[in-house]
């Protein structure tokens, strides 16, 4: 007969399994319920805040020809709903690009949200796609919002790619320090690689090496997902002839990021490039050098 201490054992056992089995039914439904959640909707802008004239396709496009020139847009993207107000990419503003770029139509990039009623303070967050002075110098402009940048992005720039000559891929030094600066007061959201849902609705996907870890974002919206693939993809000419971009580490990677974009947008229409000026004209037109993705 057993004994009573052996029957209590066996009681205590399946009481364990019976409430290890509760908590992962209740696991697997907040899971389910989770995924069930719609997704955010957001309205997405392109915003044009400078040109640089006659700038030459052959460095925008591998194998162009090289006598080619393009008046060039230099754009950030508001992405708006769910009560933020989300920026990709901050332009520039600092004096120092102006000595060495010629730049024509320059909005200050902070200013060049007011027409949609956004002041630098409404920022919410800024993702940023890489280190490059014409999308990572106006960061500082927006004094609330917090900073998303690949993990590998920021490491890089903020150490190795000082240890020896020319290795910094053209990243300004000054900018670089900025980011520290705002990492240190706790401002700063490290994306740990690849496919990110960093907010509902917003994913982070590792790019075509334009540097050493640059990143595009999908933005859930009423027509479908919308690629915002800055540099990734410099023009549509990139996408239409599936040629890579002229400025990459590895050209290799950045036709695989092009594929992928294809895969991931709604339709092929919605992959925004991040300096072609047709994006001010083939998308509906808020105002002047304002317009709404959709």
């Amino acid at each position: 007969m057993p004994c009573v201490c052996e029957n209590a054992n066996r009681k205590g056992d399946r009481m364990k399994i019976w409430h290890f089995g509760l908590f992962l039914s209740i696991s697997l439904l907040a899971v389910i319920s989770a995924a069930a959640q719609p997704k955010p909707q957001y309205e997405i802008y392109a915003v044009r805040y400078a040109t640089i004239p006659d700038f030459p396709v052959a460095e925008l496009v591998a194998g162009a020809d090289a006598n080619r020139k393009l008046d060039i847009a230099m754009l950030v993207w508001l992405i708006r709903g769910n009560g933020k107000n989300i920026l990709v990419d901050t332009g520039f503003y600092h004096d120092r690009f102006f000595k060495d770029w010629h730049i024509t139509e320059f909005i200050k990039p902070s200013d060049a949200l007011k027409p949609l009623g956004i002041k630098p303070e409404d920022i919410t967050d800024i993702i940023i796609s890489h280190m490059h002075w014409d999308h990572a110098d106006g960061v500082d402009l927006f004094p609330n919002a917090r900073i998303w940048i690949q993990k590998d992005e920021l490491q890089y720039y903020a150490g190795e790619a000082w240890q020896s000559k020319d290795a910094n891929d053209g990243i300004d030094p000054e900018d670089v320090l900025t980011l520290v600066r705002l990492n240190t007061i706790g401002r700063v959201g490290l994306v740990n690689g690849d496919a990110q849902e960093i907010i509902p609705g917003l994913t982070c996907y590792t790019g075509g090496r334009h540097t050493y870890a640059s990143q595009y974002v999908g933005v859930n919206t009423k027509a479908g997902i919308v690629v915002l693939a800055s540099d990734n993809m410099y023009l549509y000419e990139n996408l239409e002839k599936h040629v890579p971009i002229a400025a990459t580490l590895d050209s290799a990677s950045n036709l695989r990021a092009q594929d992928r974009m294809k895969k991931l947008a709604a339709n092929p229409g919605l992959i925004v490039p991040g300096h072609d000026p047709a994006v001010l004209t083939k998308f509906r037109s808020v105002t002047p050098g304002i317009v709404q993705i959709e």
